[in-house]
């Protein structure tokens, strides 16, 4: 049987999450549904990276196993991404389908993930879902210097939300900046793996040192306590976006 990825994008505020979850609306759920209504069998989608409630994504992937998409030649699938886009929600999009190696693995083939995190200072009605509103003042600078801090660490424990189902906390930073791009100030970061909530609990506790409420200094003792308890979770999910994943 022929295995494929399935590359995705999506508003996330309607949904729990990208993975299925029991009696809730997830991304996975809603991709299975249109793939079964379309080919007419079961798919069991495996994810890539896992998004919580309200995150979004500009790129994040899927892999299955299919025998009726085996049978399509490419012409056929480019169309069919077409009709799956006709039956899926207009918060979630198709971008393409396309046959990988049998032992292919979007999760775990993975070599970076890259997120943003979306911020706007002045109240504007088109940015309230895909970004965080926060109209106090920041200093960009000690922001960056919070942010290069972050690319010294592997251990990353103050950053993972408890009850986390991993073997260790290391995870190697390849970029992390602060941007501002017209009306919004973002937070960009890719590392090989994130752990769960880490990029939320680094941008909410970098933005106190943005407003002067800790220091870049106790931001470092932050990330070398490796204590969850000291680092700030509470920043809402509709900034976070998934940019992209590289394989």
């Amino acid at each position: 049987m022929q295995r494929y990825f399935i590359e995705v994008f999506y508003n996330g505020a309607n949904y729990s999450g990208f993975q299925i979850q029991q009696n809730a609306n997830s991304i996975q759920a809603e991709i299975e549904k249109a793939l079964k209504i379309f080919f007419k069998e079961d798919f069991f989608l495996t994810g890539s990276s896992r998004t919580d409630a309200g995150v979004h994504a500009l790129s994040n992937f899927f892999h299955f196993e299919s025998e009726a998409v085996a049978l399509l030649d490419i012409l056929m699938l480019n169309r069919s991404v077409y009709n799956l886009n006709a039956i899926l929600p207009e918060d979630i999009v198709v971008k393409r389908i396309f046959q990988v190696s049998p032992d292919a693995h979007c999760r775990f083939d993975a070599i970076s993930r890259e997120y943003k995190y979306h911020i706007y200072k002045n109240k504007d009605p088109f940015q309230a879902d895909r970004a965080y509103y926060y109209p106090f003042k920041l200093d960009i600078e000690l922001l960056q210097q919070a942010a290069a801090i972050v690319s010294n660490y592997k251990d990353f424990t103050s950053f993972s939300k408890r009850n986390t189902q991993v073997s260790n906390f290391q995870c190697s930073i390849i970029k992390s900046n602060w941007v501002l791009e017209k009306k919004l100030v973002i937070y960009n970061v890719q590392a090989n793996r994130f752990l769960r909530g880490m990029v939320r609990g680094l941008v909410g506790t970098m933005l106190k040192v943005g407003t002067g409420k800790i220091s870049v200094d106790h931001f470092v003792r932050i990330i070398e306590a490796k204590d969850c308890s000291l680092a700030d979770f509470a920043v809402p999910p509709q900034g976070l976006f998934l940019v992209q994943i590289q394989y």
